[in-house]
């Protein structure tokens, strides 16, 4: 059964309806207790985990996860010798920038410091956020409050 099909039934069932005739389900029905339904809305919020997660995954090289041989490992280092772009290393390999950065450092041939991916999964690394101006200002306003009640 397809993850789309036994969605549709389980969002029939949690909403009373027959998912084959589509009429609705009578009122006694067991589905109706509450402890059934909450299972029901759990099985359909790990479906669509599920589904969504396959999805992250598609979008990720073919190679994500697999173990370097030791041949890959040295087509990666003659390409890093040849100052290949390491974007196009990655392409090439089926792999993130971030694993090819980790084995280049693993290998010695670059330290961490000069890795671009640091925090994210696949890509640079991300700016620190910005500071939170409106909690602080909250926190300003409330503070001129107390001092203004105590003269």
């Amino acid at each position: 059964m397809q993850h789309t099909r036994a969605r549709q039934i389980l969002q029939s069932l949690i909403q009373g309806i027959d998912p084959v005739t589509e009429e609705e389900l009578p009122r006694e029905t067991v589905l109706q207790h509450a402890e059934v339904l909450r299972a029901l809305l759990a099985g359909l919020h790990a479906l669509e985990q599920t589904t969504a997660r396959a999805q992250r995954r598609a979008q990720l090289p073919d190679n994500v996860g697999r173990p370097w041989t030791t041949e890959e490992e040295g087509r990666l280092v003659a390409a890093f010798k040849k100052q290949s772009s390491l974007v196009a290393i990655a392409r090439e390999h089926g792999r993130t920038l971030r694993a090819i950065e980790a084995r280049l450092e693993k290998l010695g041939l670059i330290t961490a410091e000069e890795r671009t991916t640091r925090g994210g999964f696949t890509g640079v690394s991300d700016p620190p956020p910005p500071p939170r101006l409106a909690r602080s200002g909250i926190l300003r306003r409330k503070r001129q409050q107390r001092r203004s009640r105590h003269p």
